[in-house]
């Protein structure tokens, strides 16, 4: 009795997690690296400056994306203008 989880409507209270999965932070990248290659120039460029301003430094304890997302939307920037 003690040990059961609230219900509602005759479902335990976490049924609404099952549809929930978490990816991997390599899963996510992957995803987003793909979705930067789809992008055009422009869109690429405006997707950059945003991260840079959201990857400033700053006090936290929990682990920034935005430093790795800048990181591949120049990786994709460099892939696709090449130094010659």
């Amino acid at each position: 009795m003690y040990n059961e989880l609230p219900s509602s409507a005759g479902r335990p209270a976490t049924s609404h997690l099952k549809g929930i999965a978490f990816e991997s932070e390599e899963v996510t990248l992957a995803k987003l690296r793909e979705r930067l290659r789809q992008m055009s120039d422009e869109e690429l460029i405006k997707f950059g400056k945003q991260v840079r301003v959201l990857s400033a430094p700053r006090v936290g304890v929990v682990n920034d994306p935005w430093p790795a997302q800048l990181r591949l939307a120049r990786e994709e920037w460099r892939r696709r203008h090449p130094k010659e």
